[in-house]
């Protein structure tokens, strides 16, 4: 335990108080009260928390009110944010995301998951890097879906690999040197809108019908519009533009068939052109309830077959000269499968 960190409990009925302070002071956390959202902000104006843990329901200021407000405030540092809450809808915990709640625990809470949530919190804080930080937020997304595996650190380094590959025969000037690594970066949070689909249909197992694919296709724009948050407090981070580029453009297809807006051929960013071909390569290689996992021959024919339709053909181009590296990948960050399940 690091005796730096320092939690501000916001609840207003005193036993709940009085709990998490005598579980979280055995823990060895530093901690204050505050009875309402108000009081937690004019103390948060005084003194340096870490962590701050709200209740949801609150009078005169609600714990995803406090969120937004603690998000407005101009911090010397990051302070994260736990609701408790006893509202489990799919909709509600988007809308503590997008007013910037960070994590959430269910009333009445367990003490050893709280207790693992603030360490949670607390290794967050303490990731110093942008890339670091970046792929925690996108294993959120991941998490859910036990059949991924390596999914996003393939999937970023694929990305790389392809990025690379365009530097080096580029059809435009439209990139600069640190554009393989931005794509390194930021790929991971291509699927971070997923956070917002119910497991009912995030984990169908099986084809799912047009209405569930419907909702399915709507992890773009959920990505796009949490990422949309970030750039208005940052508006010149170039990894949240591309991080934003690519959550809502990477199903886009090269012959306009794609979602969620239709884009076609260079009105699709670059850096989800490239994303999508690393996508599907890993989909196809993964083997998953409804469907084998395909060889790495038939996965390179599937997308040499897609150019021009689903994929940007000179980066298909590019991807037939480092198509031995992607496999190399995968071999590395174990999509491992049976002779008789690959195809």
């Amino acid at each position: 335990m690091i005796p730096e960190i320092k939690v501000l409990i916001v609840d207003d009925d005193n036993i709940t108080r009085m709990m998490l302070r005598h579980l979280l002071t055995g823990a060895g956390y530093r901690i204050d009260e505050a009875s309402d959202g108000v009081e937690a902000l004019q103390m948060i104006a005084e003194r340096r928390y870490q962590v701050v843990i709200s209740d949801w329901n609150m009078p005169e200021m609600t714990g995803v009110e406090l969120c937004r407000r603690i998000r407005h405030y101009d911090q010397s540092g990051y302070i994260y944010t736990i609701l408790l809450t006893s509202n489990n809808q799919d909709e509600d915990r988007i809308e503590g995301m997008r007013a910037g709640a960070d994590d959430f625990v269910g009333k009445p809470f367990n003490e050893r998951e709280l207790l693992q949530r603030v360490a949670a919190g607390q290794r967050v804080l303490q990731l110093e890097t942008k890339e670091a930080l970046i792929f925690a937020l996108a294993k959120l997304a991941e998490s859910r879906d036990f059949e991924t595996g390596n999914h996003l650190e393939r999937v970023r380094r694929y990305a790389r690999l392809l990025a690379s590959e365009y530097l080096a025969h580029p059809d435009t000037s439209e990139v600069d040197e640190e554009f393989a690594e931005l794509v390194f970066q930021t790929s991971p949070l291509h699927d971070i809108g997923k956070v917002g689909i119910p497991d009912s249909i995030l984990l169908h197992p099986g084809k799912l019908t047009a209405e569930q694919f419907d909702i399915m296709k709507t992890h773009t724009t959920i990505g796009a519009d949490c990422l949309a948050g970030a750039i208005e407090r940052s508006p010149q981070a170039k990894f949240l533009q591309m991080a934003y580029k690519i959550a809502l453009c990477h199903h886009e297809k090269y012959d306009g068939s794609g979602y969620p807006n239709g884009l076609s051929g260079e009105e699709i960013p670059i850096e989800a052109r490239i994303v999508a071909i690393a996508d599907v390569y890993d989909a196809l290689r993964t083997k998953r309830v409804y469907k084998p996992a395909f060889s790495h021959e038939k996965t390179l024919e599937i997308i040499v077959q897609d150019s021009g339709t689903h994929f940007d053909p000179h980066l298909v181009a590019l991807f037939q000269n480092v198509h031995r590296q992607f496999e190399a990948i995968a071999d590395r960050f174990e999509i491992k499968v049976d002779v008789d399940d690959q195809q």
